[in-house]
């Protein structure tokens, strides 16, 4: 099994800690700039990180209802609940210096894949860091629909599942490494 690694993001801008296995989407299709979105090699787990603008009318906890309730959208949910939203510690965040505030928002949205005409429930897990002097909104997302394996072969072995313990791992370790990423300030 590969190891837990550190991974370059945005072209260098940031890094932070990958679940063992993970596999860049960007090496199998095209993605937006702004986006890093990394599956599994087994399941139909997945990690998206996305610099977003800034949303200056929402603070505190409505900003994390907000991105949760746009991530629904963009996705097509025909549903979305929250369970729970809480703030996260800013001094366990390798970007206290620039975050401003951080929350931590579970829930699950009801989704039909495209191919698909039943929508299924899906755990949403998603940090938001907020990052006010560059303007941009942070949010990483674990997306932990049902584990389906997507072959039986033994080699399936070797990867286990991402925990919510993975993720809080991605969180923590993000790290800024080039601001220029967001243009002159």
């Amino acid at each position: 099994m590969e190891p837990t690694r550190h991974c370059p993001l945005f072209r260098g801008a940031f890094s932070t800690i990958l679940p063992a296995g993970a596999i860049d989407v960007s090496d199998l299709r095209p993605l937006p700039d702004n986006q890093e979105v990394f599956c599994h090699p087994v399941t139909d787990l997945s990690l998206i990180k996305e610099l977003l603008e800034l949303q200056v009318h929402v603070q505190g906890e409505a900003a994390a209802w907000y991105h949760f309730e746009g991530i629904g959208g963009v996705q097509g949910a025909r549903a979305v609940h929250v369970l729970s939203v809480q703030p996260l510690c800013l001094e366990d965040l390798s970007l206290r210096g620039c975050c401003q505030d951080a929350w931590f928002i579970s829930g699950r949205q009801q989704v039909a894949k495209e191919d698909q005409q039943v929508a299924k429930d899906v755990p949403l897990h998603q940090a938001l860091l907020r990052l006010p002097q560059y303007h941009t909104d942070l949010s990483l997302t674990f997306n932990q629909p049902p584990s389906h394996s997507r072959s039986l072969g033994p080699g399936n072995l070797s990867c286990p599942p991402w925990s919510l313990g993975n993720f809080e791992q991605l969180v923590t370790s993000l790290t800024l490494h080039d601001p220029n990423l967001f243009g002159p300030q």
